[in-house]
């Protein structure tokens, strides 16, 4: 696959990067969000080479600090580190001692103490990160807090679909499924739609969310009438884990009602780019067939495009640490 060229326009005398911190895609102009999709684009062919390691990093400390379970977004960050030759230490809630009773301002000023160069948050409380970011004398990168935002997914997916469909503005994208809890939807809705997008959000009354239509995105409780004419429909997992009531009457019920399958990717365009964030529920928002078909599914594609914009991120986020000039 040949990639696409570089598209950041930047205004005239405009730093490309001026941020402290990776918190929220809201915060970003759209041609910083273009910037560092063009950063990403050259880490992908480092990574499908023989020797994937760039020591740029090299004396860094990276503390990867995951307060929430992972698993592709740590090990994504723990690749995206180590590959530029930081020193990644993961930190995980079931060791760390907020399990103990330790409060979220004392875990901050306790890693702050170690000097770490960067630190990746993952949390499960929304602007939990923002908090930390206000104690500490290092850059701090979002990988999730609670339903607000998670950048670098959106970003990762952007890339994918810029180097599949060679465009963001101008496709129709519908993101489906439990948009209520979702921080992946909410940072995608204001990602794609800077970039001249038109973002769909397609769920069952109950999961759409009070908000949503603030997101500047049309809203279809109809899933056949939301994918009709989509150049991309991003399936959502159902996050079971984050509901405290009956949401949806049944994940069997779900899946008749919601679930994508290859019937119901017809209404879609027939070159249609289906993707999902993972990890996936098969049978429950997505049928098997369909996540695996290879002319159409991405979703392997996203994973690789993450450690490549999560390399972008880790770089430009610790360019001035580094007294790279121009920062």
């Amino acid at each position: 696959m040949t990639p696409p060229p570089l598209q950041s326009v930047l205004p005239e005398g405009v730093h490309p990067f001026p941020h402290r911190h990776l918190l929220g895609i809201a915060e970003l102009k759209p041609w910083e969000i273009t910037w560092l999709l063009d950063q990403a684009e050259g880490w992908i062919e480092v990574n499908r080479g023989l020797r994937k390691r760039d020591d740029r990093l090299a004396g860094l400390t990276l503390i990867n600090a995951f307060f929430e379970n992972s698993t592709r977004t740590l090990l994504s960050f723990e690749i995206a580190g180590k590959r530029l030759g930081a020193d990644v230490v993961n930190m995980t809630v079931a060791a760390s001692s907020v399990k103990k009773g330790e409060t979220l301002l004392d875990t901050a000023l306790t890693l702050n103490a170690m000097h770490p160069d960067i630190i990746v948050i993952r949390h499960g409380e929304s602007g939990a990160v923002q908090l930390i970011a206000e104690k500490v004398d290092c850059p701090v990168l979002n990988a999730g807090d609670g339903r607000h935002e998670h950048p670098t997914q959106a970003l990762l997916d952007a890339l994918t679909i810029r180097r599949r469909k060679g465009r963001i503005e101008g496709l129709t994208v519908a993101i489906c499924g439990d948009i209520l809890h979702s921080r992946v939807a909410r940072s995608n809705f204001q990602l794609l739609g800077s970039l001249g997008a038109k973002v769909r959000a397609v769920a069952p009354p109950t999961l759409v969310g009070a908000d949503v239509d603030r997101l500047g995105v049309d809203v279809y409780t109809d899933m056949d009438a939301g994918l009709d004419g989509a150049d991309v429909v991003m399936m959502l997992r159902l996050q079971r884990e984050r509901m405290s009531g009956a949401y949806v009457p049944s994940t069997r019920e779900y899946f008749h009602f919601y679930g994508l399958t290859a019937a119901r990717l017809a209404a879609a365009k027939p070159d249609v780019l289906v993707m999902h964030p993972g990890p996936m529920n098969r049978g429950v928002e997505i049928d098997t067939a369909v996540a695996d078909d290879i002319a159409r599914s991405a979703i392997s594609e996203q994973v690789e495009m993450g450690v490549a914009v999560r390399m972008a991120c880790l770089d430009v986020l610790t360019r001035r640490s580094r007294g790279v000039p121009g920062w």
